[in-house]
């Protein structure tokens, strides 16, 4: 059963974010390039670019194997907006959510970018899990991914400097 609060289904919220030593372009370029998805993340198994219109991509991603064996998929749509470093993403099919929003933020911090997470949702009252329960996983799980690529982003970027 979904999470309930003051009698109205509650909003899952989490909002994350991580410093990246690394120029902005270049962290914006690595995440936002979906095929690579499977190598940036752990959870990514495959990502399928099925339409693009503009700044504006439809994918399907499936993950690897949970526990049980089971792949989970679904297919999200993502519209980038690089002048303003933002990134608006929502799930398609939403599977077990009701609803599934996601908005990416870059802003330039010293030396390197900080790349921020929210992401707003709820689950179905189906759902093997309630909303307040995603919620900790998806804080819980934003954190391990955004550190992974803040790792990788990193180490790219080191390799592609110049050598003096």
């Amino acid at each position: 059963m979904s999470t309930l609060e003051n009698d109205s289904r509650t909003v899952g919220h989490t909002d994350n974010s991580i410093f990246i030593d690394a120029d902005i372009d270049h962290v914006w370029r690595m995440t936002n390039d979906l095929p690579s998805w499977p190598d940036l993340f752990t959870e990514y198994a495959e990502v399928e670019v099925l339409a693009q219109h503009g700044s504006t991509f439809r994918f399907r991603l499936k993950m690897h194997p949970d526990e049980s064996g089971r792949v989970w998929s679904w297919i999200s749509e993502r519209t980038l907006d690089e002048a303003a470093r933002e990134v608006v993403a929502k799930r398609v099919e939403p599977g077990p959510f009701e609803f599934m929003d996601i908005r990416w933020n870059y802003t330039p911090e010293g030396t390197g970018t900080r790349m921020r997470w929210q992401q707003d949702f709820r689950m179905r009252p189906e759902a093997p899990i309630d909303t307040a329960g995603m919620t900790e996983r998806i804080d819980a799980n934003s954190k391990v991914q955004m550190a992974v690529i803040r790792d990788k982003v990193e180490a790219a970027a080191r390799h592609a400097e110049p050598t003096t």
